[in-house]
């Protein structure tokens, strides 16, 4: 996908430069997908329920007062924007089409035809129902990526079940290993199996498109949930294996230690002496050099049946000085691998952030300037990042329409037929 200029020296581009991606999904695990491939640099359309659009835009409170605005998208929600829906959008667009009308169905047949990528997270049967399932599109473009995302996935005795990350963090054992050790399960405090699944998803996508230019074939990715989940329990599962049943031990590892957060004079201190020679080096800096011959911590095994004590030995240690004041001993003057436990707003704004420029801002068309999270992948040959913010809801439903081929009276018929909004 290089360019050249006229000169012909090379130009930049983004990994997808060039692709078009039809997102029909709504809240996240669909969105976050199609997100990450707007991040390099594919040109993602999302197609939205007209004057209702993506639940995700009324998920809330908070919302963004933008009294005043009178443009497109304007009804989008009747209380404002939400910046949640904007972490789950930015560099996208927004294409209004009520996919219950034949003239409707056809816009989008003809975006497919024209499309590299279909994502959509209905409930299994949905798509067929509405004449967007996978034989209905490969007809119209048989090199679409067509992706089916859904809680539970296409077969098995669940699959007819709804699902949102809650039931599937419940169902895929991650809340049985989260909480305190005497508390009841926890659920993680992100939307965690979706953005799991959303990673699968694009990682299967970019895998189809790659064999793609080699086969000249499109391809159906189908994924549930649940199947996206279990991978990602890892040291668990590890012990499930062996015969042994995981259990919540708060911020303590399942085979490591210390490998937890401990309390400090005024915070928490998370500490990750994941081998031995950190231990070692751990013990002279905190002036406990003893411990590391004590026969409870000798070795990585010994530490971790002896757990709950070797807790509470470093706790006193841990309590007698501030956070900020390890973090400088420890990680700055010994490069040992300790944190501070940040909140939100501390993880989002701090020197690390600010030097890697991962915090950003875009333009939006109702609030102004917003802040953007920037992805982490950066390339030495290719662009990554977010150029855009969110779309309001159907700001490009017109434009993308004109840019098709169709004339103002197709268009002014379309509306006239209720396939799109007559705003």
């Amino acid at each position: 996908m290089s360019r050249s200029t006229d000169d012909g020296d090379p130009v930049q581009s983004g990994i997808l430069d060039g692709v078009r991606v039809l997102d029909l999904s709504t809240f996240v695990t669909g969105g976050f997908c199609s997100l990450m491939l707007a991040n390099q640099g594919a040109e993602v359309i999302k197609v939205e329920r007209p004057r209702i659009g993506d639940d995700n835009r009324h998920s809330g409170p908070p919302f963004v007062d933008v009294d005043g605005y009178d443009g497109p998208g304007k009804t989008a929600s009747d209380r404002g924007e939400s910046p949640y829906f904007w972490t789950v959008n930015y560099d996208k667009k927004s294409v209004e089409l009520n996919l219950k009308s034949d003239e409707g169905l056809e816009v989008l047949y003809d975006l497919v035809g024209e499309s590299d990528v279909f994502i959509e997270n209905y409930r299994p049967g949905t798509a067929d129902r509405l004449g967007v399932g996978y034989e209905d599109l490969r007809e119209r473009n048989d090199e679409l990526i067509y992706c089916s995302i859904s809680a539970f996935g296409e077969s098995g005795p669940w699959s007819d079940r709804p699902g949102y990350d809650l039931l599937v963090q419940g169902t895929s054992g991650i809340m049985s290993v989260t909480g305190s050790e005497e508390g009841d399960p926890v659920k993680v405090g992100l939307p965690q199996t979706d953005l799991i699944t959303a990673m699968w998803a694009a990682f299967g996508i970019v895998g189809a498109l790659y064999r793609r230019e080699s086969t000249g074939k499109g391809e159906r990715v189908e994924l549930g949930m649940l199947d996206a989940a279990l991978p990602w329990l890892t040291k668990q599962a590890g012990k499930a294996f062996a015969g042994e049943e995981p259990t919540r031990m708060g911020t303590k590892d399942p085979v490591l230690a210390p490998y937890q957060v401990y309390p400090t004079a005024d915070g928490h201190l998370s500490v990750a002496a994941a081998n031995q020679k950190l231990w070692t080096e751990l013990c002279e800096a905190i002036d406990r050099p003893e411990l590391a011959d004590d026969p409870r911590f000798e070795t990585n095994a010994h530490r971790v049946e002896n757990m709950d004590e070797l807790e509470a030995v470093l706790s006193d240690v841990f309590r007698k000085r501030r956070t900020d004041e390890w973090v400088e001993l420890l990680a700055d003057e010994r490069g040992l691998p300790v944190g501070p436990v940040h909140s939100v707003d501390e993880a989002l704004h701090n020197e690390q952030v600010e030097a890697r420029n991962v915090l950003s801002t875009a333009n939006h068309p109702a609030a102004g300037e917003i802040p953007v999270i920037e992805h982490p992948l950066n390339f030495a040959n290719a662009e990554s990042g977010f150029r855009d913010g969110p779309p309001l809801l159907g700001e490009d439903t017109v434009p993308i329409l004109r840019k098709m081929g169709y004339t103002d009276e197709d268009i002014e018929t379309l509306k006239n037929a209720d396939a799109i909004p007559d705003e």
